[in-house]
């Protein structure tokens, strides 16, 4: 009788270890060291494309009165740190809530334009500022979401100076000149541009060009873009959270890069 005993417990022990072995190895740790928030927060003093912004807040049940707390808000799709969906500027391309998934998540390029923009309000980011850069860090990959530093949000907390009108009413900032937008899309394959300005196309364009371009070629847009000072010019990967709105030509979303 102990004999059996022994003999099932050793069985039992054999089973135990072969299952071991056999179990699925616990998940690897997240490959990255810290999270980058790329995000502005956005109010009644957010700065926008127009002098009235449209945005209104208003409470309507608070936690004394009511157990719990609640606002209704009300703002225009293009406000704040937003997406451009394709839909914005080309007619039957990708609404917000149709963009696939896979291009909201991409290797991050961040082209740095700061000490230009300083001296030129109205700078474009340039084909020489492209090949400057991959210079130092290799080909664009595709699939890539690529961000312009131009330093710009700096003047966040001051509308004024972020909207930066001339006398005449025309806005002054940095975008993309539109060759280069064209090299971005057509030959390296990017998913995305973004920028810490108010609009992919610099301040005193009026025809949009950048923004027809790139939205005819299903490319979206990330604008008002934070705190690109904090992140590199390559290796780290970006998220893009935007609000799924059924139809939306835009939207508010939440910018987050992952930093190896």
């Amino acid at each position: 009788m102990r004999l059996k005993t022994f003999i099932l417990a050793c069985a039992l022990i054999a089973a135990l270890l072969l299952f071991a072995q056999r179990r699925a190895a616990a998940p690897k740790a997240p490959e990255f060291a810290s999270v980058v928030d790329l995000t502005h927060s956005f109010g009644d003093k957010t700065p926008s494309y127009e002098v009235e912004s449209g945005y209104k807040a208003t409470t309507v049940k608070e936690i004394a009165r009511d157990g719990y707390y609640l606002r209704n808000i009300c703002l225009p799709e293009h406000f704040g740190t937003h997406i451009d969906a394709p839909a914005h500027f080309a007619a039957g391309r990708w609404t917000v809530d149709q963009i696939p998934p896979a291009r909201l998540i991409g290797p991050l390029v961040v082209i740095d334009v700061s000490a230009q923009a300083r001296l030129n309000a109205d700078y474009q980011v340039s084909l020489d500022d492209v090949s400057i850069w991959e210079k130092a860090n290799g080909a664009i990959p595709p699939g890539a979401i690529v961000m312009a530093r131009t330093g710009w949000s700096e003047k966040w907390n001051t509308p004024a100076a972020y909207r930066n009108p001339d006398a005449r009413g025309t806005l002054h900032f940095p975008g993309f000149a539109e060759d280069t937008a064209r090299f971005l899309v057509d030959a390296r394959g990017v998913v995305a541009l973004g920028i810490d300005t108010l609009s992919v196309d610099y301040g005193p364009s009026r025809d949009y060009p950048v923004h027809h371009y790139t939205s005819s070629r299903s490319v979206y847009h990330l604008e008002n873009v934070a705190d690109l000072d904090r992140v590199p010019e390559s290796g780290a990967i970006v998220l893009v959270g935007p609000a799924k709105l059924e139809g939306g030509s835009g939207g508010p979303v939440r910018i987050l890069a992952l930093l190896r």
